[in-house]
């Protein structure tokens, strides 16, 4: 009897040992990031996970699960901000390689076009730059693919996620290969992210045909309990009468997820629906938020899960089985980099960017050179992998590439409450070959500023990359057209000034995100000026022509993360300049001063600029800007000359579109501070005030000549503040400026887009 006993009581605990639980994850977009939640509740109370599945971004937790990152890791990365850039396709700044940025420009709308060799055009598909993502995934998921021998049921935890055909609209269920192949191809939302191969098939998401994969998990593995969490909001309570905008927002969502059946589970099955009510599925941000709601669905309903099962897991071999799986096949290094898609050149130049000619390469210096050839215009897919050959027991690196000969079309510009409004085209071409190759131009038109420039540009992609660019500038600027609307300026003098430059460059990256570049060129500024502030219609305006040439070399350093109104990051700026030429006077119809011809000019210019943002909460951001000028430039033939081609000072984002004598002198320091509040998403309010001290002035002396003397005023204040509405289509800011300086103390400036101008031949 005793053994009988005995008997059965073995039994009864080997069936509770032998209870197996599978996890189901479903879609949802940015929602997925509650399946964190529930995992880590799941972990905390020591319920077993022996197989999981997911599909889209249920699919990337259960990846990352299944490759050995405990919950907390999985939280940790979700909250970090990187996680931020691979989601909306941002580069981190030390892998943006600053060195191949294109200045500044007032574009917010970008068309990519790809022109074949038939001469057939096609727009870009994809909306969010998968670049940095696809090496994120590279870096987290390839060792355990290696680990497992590339087959899902040896992975840590056995897996399944779910892509679909593009072509067969048909879902395919994937047991083994490259993991983040998978899971690329899983979380391919249709015109978000571009589709990729997975076995001859382009794939996309999987939750088009199967958003809750419990068939998958029943029909592979079978397990005694499914637990499955659902964070789809497909289905609506109340139909809605009407569709909305705020429903049109959501348009996508509905059309490329398939409805999340409950039933799938079964009798055996237990069914968790977070709470995520207000929460968008394209909205990244409030990754803690999400994680909470799914831990709390899923300690709802704790109890019913350890009712249904008994066995617990133990944390000290959880966790040791976990290490040993994450130290196996450590990836060290890359013996062979294996590029397909490319000609023989391309490849060469490929190899030279990524640093990789012989011997091995790490992974650092792999991502490195992944980055900078990414800072290309040149290829319309990248997809990198990484393999392991177990012959040879070394690891390869796998890209796939499609250079293309690419058109890329800027449009941008500024609506302004002030006449300052603009139009911007830009036009780029670009393709590759043992080099890199850049053809570009660009139009401003408007009432106040008008210009065009034309360049080009080689890359070599040598151990230290370099580029070689010519230029061709051509600005124009009409001052007296340049007037308010809320606050007239009635002062306004007549001013024009055009300049041209055509300069050649040459300039290589220094320690990542710095560059050195030496300039040399021609130049020629064209002035049309007043010499007094009275002025008729009928008179004739002075003209200073002044010819010459630059030489210049900068160093500069940039990771502030927006073109204008930034928030964080910093920006360096040193330059030294030798400018030398010839003045050319011609004296209007009320101007004393006799004309002058062939003046020689020649001084030495070293101006350096600092701006810097801290972060010191998560909705504030204070800074500064700093910037210095030393030379030792001379006057010209008159005082409205030389006030003219004095060196300025831009502190408030319009300052380049007005003519404020008291922000200008050959030396000065012009010093400010920042305050930044994001209020919400996309709406920040800012403070900023600038103190401008000159170290001499200009004074206009006897028969209009210029002297430079003391200043008679060593502060000048510039302040702004107001708000600023990050739109799709740019900036729209709203802000009272005061200057002072007599042509403008205040102002009010209501703008929509960027006011960024190309710049000038002396700067």
């Amino acid at each position: 009897m005793k053994n009988y006993l005995l008997f059965i009581l073995l039994f009864l605990s080997s069936s509770v040992v032998a209870q197996k639980v599978g996890v189901v994850l479903s879609g949802g977009g940015a929602k997925g990031l509650a399946h964190i939640g529930l995992l880590k509740a799941l972990e905390e109370n020591n319920i077993p996970i022996d197989y999981i599945a997911g599909t889209s971004m249920g699919g990337i937790v259960a990846s990352m699960y299944a490759a050995g990152y405990s919950p907390s890791q999985i939280e940790y990365i979700a909250t970090s901000a990187d996680f931020q850039d691979w989601v909306n396709g941002r580069f981190k700044s030390d892998y943006k390689l600053f060195y191949k940025n294109k200045p500044d420009n007032p574009s917010f709308v970008t068309a990519r076009i790809a022109v074949d060799s038939s001469f057939q055009f096609k727009l870009r598909s994809n909306l969010i730059n998968d670049i940095p993502l696809n090496f994120a995934l590279l870096e987290l998921l390839s060792q355990a693919s290696a680990s497992a021998n590339y087959n899902f049921d040896s992975l840590f935890v056995p897996f399944r996620c779910v892509v679909s055909d593009v072509f067969s609209q048909e879902p395919i269920y994937l047991s083994k290969g490259n993991l983040s192949d998978a899971v690329r191809g899983t979380m391919t939302v249709p015109f978000v992210y571009r589709p990729i191969k997975i076995n001859d098939k382009y794939v996309f998401d999987g939750g088009v045909y199967n958003n809750f994969p419990a068939d998958v998990m029943k029909d592979d593995f079978d397990p005694d309990i499914m637990i499955g969490c659902n964070v789809s909001s497909k289905i609506y309570n109340d139909y809605p009468k009407e569709i909305d905008e705020r429903l049109m927002s959501r348009f996508a969502v509905f059309l490329f997820l398939s409805k999340s059946d409950s039933t799938k589970l079964g009798k055996n099955g237990i069914y968790v629906q977070p709470d995520l009510k207000g929460f968008s599925v394209t909205n990244f941000e409030p990754v803690e938020a999400l994680i909470k709601r799914g831990y709390e669905a899923a300690m709802k309903n704790m109890d019913s899960i350890k009712a249904r099962i008994k066995g617990r897991s133990v944390p000290e071999e959880l966790d040791s089985k976990r290490l040993a799986f994450i130290r196996k096949n450590k990836i060290d290094s890359i013996r062979e980099v294996r590029i397909t898609g490319a000609n023989s050149k391309q490849r060469a130049y490929i190899e030279d960017v990524l640093g990789k000619r012989s011997g091995a390469i790490d992974m650092l210096q792999l991502k490195k050179g992944y980055y900078k050839l990414m800072a290309d215009d040149n290829f319309e897919t990248v997809y990198p992998r990484i393999e392991n050959d177990s012959l040879k027991k070394t690891y390869n690196f796998d890209l796939n590439v499609k250079p293309d000969r690419n058109f890329k079309i800027d449009l941008g510009g500024n609506l302004s409450s002030r006449p300052i409004s603009n139009f911007f085209l830009g036009l780029q071409y670009n393709f590759v070959n043992r080099e890199s190759y850049t053809f570009c131009t660009n139009f401003y038109s408007g009432r106040f500023y008008e210009s065009m420039n034309l360049g080009s540009r080689i890359d070599i992609g040598a151990k230290t990359p370099t580029f070689i660019e010519i230029n061709y500038t051509y600005n124009h600027w009409d001052y007296f057209r340049n007037s308010e609307i809320f606050v007239e300026n009635k002062n306004a003098v007549p001013l024009n000034q055009s300049d041209k430059l055509l300069a050649l460059r040459f300039g290589f990256p220094y320690k990542g995100n710095t560059r050195l570049v030496f300039e040399g060129g021609f130049f020629r500024n064209f002035d049309k000026y007043s010499p007094y502030n009275d002025f008729n219609a009928s008179d004739v305006l002075d003209q200073t022509v002044f010819n010459g040439q630059k030489i210049s070399f900068i160093l500069e350093r940039n990771t502030l993360n927006r073109k204008q109104y930034a928030s964080s990051g910093s920006l360096t700026l040193l330059s030294l300049s030798y400018i030398n030429g010839n003045e050319d006077y011609d004296p209007g119809s009320v101007s004393i001063v006799p004309a002058l011809n062939g003046e020689r000019r020649e001084w030495l210019a070293f101006r350096v600029t600092s701006d810097r943002y801290f972060s010191i909460s998560k909705n504030y951001s204070f800074g500064y800007a700093a910037e210095a000028l030393i030379s030792n430039q001379p006057t010209l033939a008159t005082y409205k000359a030389s006030l003219v081609e004095q060196p300025a000072a831009y502190p408030l984002q319009d300052s380049r579109s007005l003519f404020l004598a008291n922000f200008r002198a050959y030396n000065f320091i012009n010093v400010g501070l920042r305050s930044v509040y994001t209020f919400k998403r996309n709406l920040d309010f800012r403070v900023e005030g600038y103190g401008f001290i000159p170290f001499d002035q200009l004074q206009e002396g006897f028969n209009q000549q210029a002297a430079v003397t003391e200043p008679n005023q060593y502060f000048r204040l510039a302040a702004t503040a107001g708000a600023v509405y990050r739109s799709i289509v740019g900036p729209i800011g709203l802000s009272v400026n005061y200057y002072d300086d007599p042509q403008k103390r205040w102002g009010v400036l209501l703008h929509l887009g960027y006011i960024l101008y190309n710049k000038k031949s002396l700067e």
